[in-house]
């Protein structure tokens, strides 16, 4: 059983998967988009990974606001979910409150001394990973 993390945003999809057992999340790739609108794209390689690592269960970091209210992020993250589930019936999504994952994961590559043009080029996926891994930790309590 692996769980895919997703990071949806504008331009790209930062992508995660956990191991085999459910307790570790490990970054595997950053799925780019020229525009917001283009998901046959994004579907295709969703479609790739789910094979690639035998996924059953999609976790879709939801951004929430600080408040715990809903904004125009929580309509868009929304929308990619049903066409997700949509495309993929039968996989399990949940949608995971992400507040602070950008922020854990800018801190994790500033800590690991990357440059900006680095840091920039993994923050999706690195939130993936701390959008994934806050599911995984909470399903061992």
């Amino acid at each position: 059983m692996r769980i895919l993390g997703l990071d949806f945003g504008d331009k790209t999809i930062g992508v995660a998967v956990s191991d085999p057992l459910g307790w570790t999340a490990q970054g595997v790739e950053i799925i780019k988009r020229e525009n917001p609108q283009e998901f046959k794209k994004c579907m295709r390689r969703l479609s790739e990974l789910i094979v690639e690592y035998q996924a059953d269960e999609i976790v879709l970091g939801y951004p929430k606001n600080l408040d715990n209210s809903e904004g125009e992020r929580c309509k868009k993250t929304k929308a990619f979910a049903e066409r997700i589930q949509g495309r993929f019936p039968k996989i399990p999504l949940v949608l995971w409150d992400e507040r602070f994952s950008t922020v854990a994961a800018e801190r994790s590559l500033r800590l690991a001394d990357l440059s900006h043009e680095k840091r920039k080029s993994v923050i999706d996926k690195m939130a993936a990973v701390h959008i994934l891994q806050g599911y995984l930790d909470s399903k061992q309590k």
